[in-house]
């Protein structure tokens, strides 16, 4: 059976900031100097990363304290979302922090409540306008603007602005000018939906547009969105066509990816990969559908192969060729050196040709970056995902030395706990005559990697690690927390008690307490037979209440929470810290009665 907790936000991608007038009562925006940039976590130059701007509105200086641990609860909720959680080193992210001169934002939850002068003019209403959705949560773009521009390096092409209002009442908004409240639990589900559409072009699921409005039958011809379709399995097996390559698996977001009636606002004629995915119902996540085009969204983001010894000119046969490659958190890629066509290394960031032995003359050395993530499948999508470059080497040619000393250059950051099941990398300076060998440690055992060491395959025991990397003089350390968080559960008082069996009449309530040893919010999941796990948030109009069951469910605003029919269950429950580490999952049983 399935429970069906929440719908994702419909104002989401329905309605665009762009045409919402900013109320005449507002104040002007404070000057961008008034605010601080506070890096978050910089994996690269900006030019080189996707860049992630969160603006606080409506923080005064007593409040920023909240600011900070908003953004630390949404940030630790996308990266427990795959693919985020995969590539969060492709992903730089800057906190703005802009004091405010009231704390709040406007029409904060009814037209009746007071109007805030704030620097970003946040407020419901669609600007507390009458006709406007309560929840639909907006700004003064030109502001906004303003102040992401104070991270140097960004633009529209390579970033993506999420301002966060001091707000516990859901809401928030969609597009290049994402928008939620920050204290409000559900809220931070609002930024992974938003990068769905924003990033990776995906559309919603809803099968409906206003809520509590059938979304009546759709008539048109075969959607261009690539995760709805008019097919049937047959024939999108028979024409290779949409998500025919996923289909009968277990999905992501839980169940079996299939056919499911109902999307792009249409109740009925149109139909979707999973029966809810994140672009549908906020909490669980992404089905493979939508991670796939994710992860390509996101990689297509930066430059797979960031830099290498420069191609426009012949080089010489006795010299190195490096090239310098992103470091998925999960993964290596996979770098493929070949000669005049022919494969002569795997891996490695670095070919010393003095080694190959040319015959005289000039040859073609070819270096190939590939994602062998198992998150793709579409050849299409996968060549992508691969980038080449070519020299011309002349065995004619005399390499100068260059003096380049041997040192490392960008990392993995330091300044945080890794995880224990994650990729740590380093790279090298570039001198034109010789190899750099980078030497790793784990707690003091040399260990042999190039630029990549993945931690997987040391199983490292609970509790932290260190981790070293040395080139030349210089050395940088990594603290690894293997640690995994731990969650506790609490159920409401049960009518019977076995063990761990609860039986319950009519309904029953639960709270999910999930810790770490390390600081950074914890993220709580859990799922009910085995369905798709869902980000516990507390309850919708509460996040300090716990989630409730019952037969029929909850209608709040039209959408139904806690569905869960009479009978036997099974529910398993975990966390995720901020390094990324997994608990593992428990369980309990109830019935409902």
């Amino acid at each position: 059976m399935r429970i069906t907790p929440l719908r994702a936000l419909v104002l989401s991608s329905a309605v665009s900031l762009s045409g919402v007038a900013v109320p005449g009562w507002a104040a002007a925006a404070a000057a961008p100097g008034a605010a601080t940039v506070v890096p978050v976590q910089v994996t690269g130059e900006p030019g080189k990363r996707f860049n992630l701007i969160v603006l606080g509105d409506g923080y005064t200086e007593a409040d920023m304290a909240t600011f900070r641990a908003d953004v630390d609860k949404h940030l630790n909720v996308l990266w427990s979302i795959e693919p985020f959680k995969s590539y969060r080193s492709y992903v730089n992210v800057y906190r703005v922090e802009i004091p405010s001169g009231e704390s709040g934002v406007s029409c904060d939850p009814d037209l009746a409540s007071p109007r805030r002068e704030t620097p970003l003019r946040m407020a419901f209403w669609g600007g507390c306008r009458p006709q406007g959705p309560q929840r639909l949560l907006t700004l003064d773009q030109a502001a906004a603007t303003r102040y992401a521009d104070m991270v140097a390096g960004t633009g529209s092409s390579n970033r993506q602005i999420l301002a966060l209002g001091n707000s516990r009442t859901y809401g928030g908004a969609g597009g290049a000018y994402a928008t939620a409240s920050g204290g409000n639990a559900m809220s931070a589900l609002i930024s992974p939906h938003e990068l769905g559409h924003s990033l990776g072009g995906l559309q919603d699921e809803y099968d409906y547009y206003q809520r509590g409005e059938p979304g009546g039958t759709y008539t048109g011809a075969e959607p261009a969105s690539l995760h709805h379709t008019l097919l049937t399995e047959e024939q999108m097996r028979t024409r290779r066509a949409k998500w025919w390559r996923w289909l009968g698996e277990r999905s992501e977001s839980g169940g079996t990816i299939g056919r499911y009636e109902g999307g792009l606002y249409f109740t009925r004629g149109v139909w979707r990969p999973s029966e809810h995915s994140i672009m549908k119902t906020l909490g669980y996540y992404f089905d493979q559908v939508g991670r796939e085009r994710m992860t390509q969204a996101v990689s297509q983001k930066v430059s797979l192969l960031q830099d290498a010894t420069p191609a426009d000119r012949p080089v010489g046969a006795d010299r190195v060729l490096w090239v310098e490659t992103m470091h998925p958190v999960s993964h290596a890629l996979r770098v493929t050196w070949t000669v005049d066509g022919r494969t002569v290394r795997e891996g490695g960031h670095d070919l010393d040709l003095r080694r190959l032995r040319l015959r005289p003359g000039t040859h073609s050395v070819t270096v190939t970056v590939s994602d062998p993530t198992g998150f793709v499948r579409d050849p299409a999508v996968r060549d992508s995902l691969t980038r080449t470059r070519t020299w011309t080497v002349d065995t004619s040619l005399t390499t100068p030395p260059d003096g380049t000393p041997d040192g490392l250059a960008d990392s993995t950051p330091a300044n945080v706990p890794v995880g224990a099941r994650s990729v740590v990398y380093a790279e090298t300076t570039h001198p034109a005559k010789r190899p750099v060998k980078v030497r790793w440690t784990v707690d003091g055992r040399p260990v042999r990697a190039d630029r990549d060491l993945d931690l997987k395959r040391f199983r490292l025991r609970p509790g932290t690690h260190r981790v070293t990397a040395t080139a030349g003089e210089t050395t940088r350390t990594w603290t690894v927390d293997a640690t995994p968080p731990v969650t506790g559960y609490e159920v409401s008082r049960p009518a019977a008690k076995r063990g761990e069996h609860y039986t319950f009449d009519d309904r029953f309530t639960l709270r999910l307490t999930p810790k770490d040893d390390q600081d950074g919010y914890v993220v709580g999941e859990f799922r009910v037979d085995r369905d798709g796990w869902f980000t516990y948030f507390g309850w919708p109009t509460d996040s300090n209440a716990p989630f409730l069951f019952t037969p029929d469910g909850t209608t709040i605003d039209h959408l139904v929470y806690g569905k869960l029919p009479r009978g036997r269950h099974t529910i398993e429950y975990r966390a995720i810290d901020a390094a990324g580490n997994y608990g593992s999952p428990k369980r309990f049983t109830v019935t409902l009665r």
